[in-house]
């Protein structure tokens, strides 16, 4: 590398090594903010020499990610960016910290993949799923879309890696010269009942969809999730067992395949090393607290509430929900999730606006006990399991609480 970028991956390493030093984070954006403010070059310069896979999309980025991390690490060291700081800070950040790898996979905020892609030159992109997630600052979905599928269109070499299940993802991918289709259902339907392409109605029966308007139609996948396990393209099965929970993860450890094997990996010498990763930056992380088995779920928008609410036990469940900025300021999109199946469990609630969400679940009949601190949630649930389920700020909160569990 130039002097200059060497110099700045020096100080991006010694101010994240610090701030981990101080207690103030893992240090995934300052060491990167640093060392772009140094060399606004950085990013390229230490993506420069590596094989990168970029994983996109509004939910599911950092577990796809850490799973293909270690499917990818059967060839060699992977750099990964495992905190989800999904931005160019974190990217440089990651990157400056894993010194010379052969490989890097890498998360990236949606809004930024353009960008991101431009720097590392990457050889494969996994896009996930859009949908809506802080409207109050982000694109609307097909806007979101559309941005995409402009950004692959200047980088036709990029090997993509693409949700067939999902129409919007579909539109942005379906001119790309390099596609491998992976299906792993979904459940939320409620930001693809229109064409991208045309603006008709999308119908579905079963697992297909189609555009009543256009030739906009689900793909034929080559990656299948069946059962519990995997289908390749060959047409082989492969059982998954994962520690993570829920029926989503088996999706996103198909995605994870799918991308490993354009790195060469095959599925037979990647899928045990799934089954290693049981926590990712305290997401899943179980901790007993009290007599308390506490087990954290992230959610921040009303697809990955719907995706918890199917991985969390029939026990007493804890609602944290917070609108800080990395939340958006509007909380409006609770009224988009259907909190019918906590009826039944003890619920409690909190967070800075826990009266928001209180008011929300009076009017979906979900009985609730507000309380103050995550302390004060612990002593009011018996011994036994506790789910957590939060937004971003306030997951974080509470992951706190817990010594920053990983």
């Amino acid at each position: 590398m130039p002097l200059r970028a060497k110099v700045a991956s020096s100080v991006s390493r010694t101010a994240a090594a610090l701030s981990r030093a101080a207690g103030r984070g893992d240090g995934s954006v300052i060491g990167g903010w640093l060392g772009l403010k140094i060399d606004p070059e950085l990013l390229a310069h230490l993506a420069a020499g590596r094989t990168i896979a970029l994983v996109s999309g509004t939910n599911g980025k950092t577990t796809t990610t850490r799973l293909a991390a270690a499917a990818v690490g059967v060839l060699g060291p992977v750099a990964t960016n495992s905190f989800g700081a999904n931005m160019p800070t974190g990217h440089t950040s990651a990157l400056a910290k894993a010194g010379h790898t052969p490989y890097a996979v890498l998360e990236v905020d949606e809004h930024y993949l353009a960008q991101v892609l431009d720097a590392t030159e990457p050889r494969v992109v996994a896009l996930l799923n859009l949908s809506r997630d802080q409207l109050d600052r982000a694109k609307e979905v097909a806007m979101m879309a559309q941005g995409w599928q402009t950004t692959l269109a200047k980088h036709p070499d990029v090997h993509v890696v693409a949700n067939a299940d999902d129409p919007m993802v579909v539109w942005a991918a379906i001119g790309s010269a390099h596609t491998t289709w992976f299906s792993a259902g979904q459940r939320w339907h409620d930001d693809s009942w229109v064409c991208p392409e045309c603006g008709s109605p999308i119908e579905r029966a079963e697992d297909q969809w189609w555009c009543t308007g256009c030739t906009l139609r689900r793909p034929q996948p080559h990656w299948v999730v069946e059962d519990d396990g995997v289908v390749d393209p060959t047409g082989a099965w492969h059982k998954i067992v994962l520690q993570l929970p829920g029926r989503v993860n088996i999706g996103n450890a198909a995605t994870a395949l799918a991308v490993a094997a354009q790195f060469g990996v095959r599925p037979t010498d990647a899928v045990s090393r799934l089954g290693g990763v049981a926590s990712i930056a305290g997401r899943y992380a179980q901790v007993v607290r009290d007599g308390r088995g506490i087990r954290l779920l992230l959610a921040k928008n009303p697809a990955s509430w719907l995706e918890a609410f199917d991985m969390a036990d029939h026990a007493p469940t804890l609602l944290s929900i917070n609108a800080r900025d990395p939340d958006g300021l509007d909380t409006s999109w609770l009224f988009d999730v259907d909190f019918a199946p906590l009826r039944g469990r003890q619920v409690l609630i909190t967070g800075d606006r826990a009266y928001d969400l209180a008011v929300r679940l009076d009017i979906n009949d979900v009985p609730f006990q507000h309380v103050r601190t995550f302390s004060q949630a612990i002593a009011a649930v018996p011994p036994g399991r506790l789910e957590v389920i939060a937004n971003y700020t306030a997951f974080q909160d509470i992951r706190a609480e817990l010594d920053r569990v990983n």
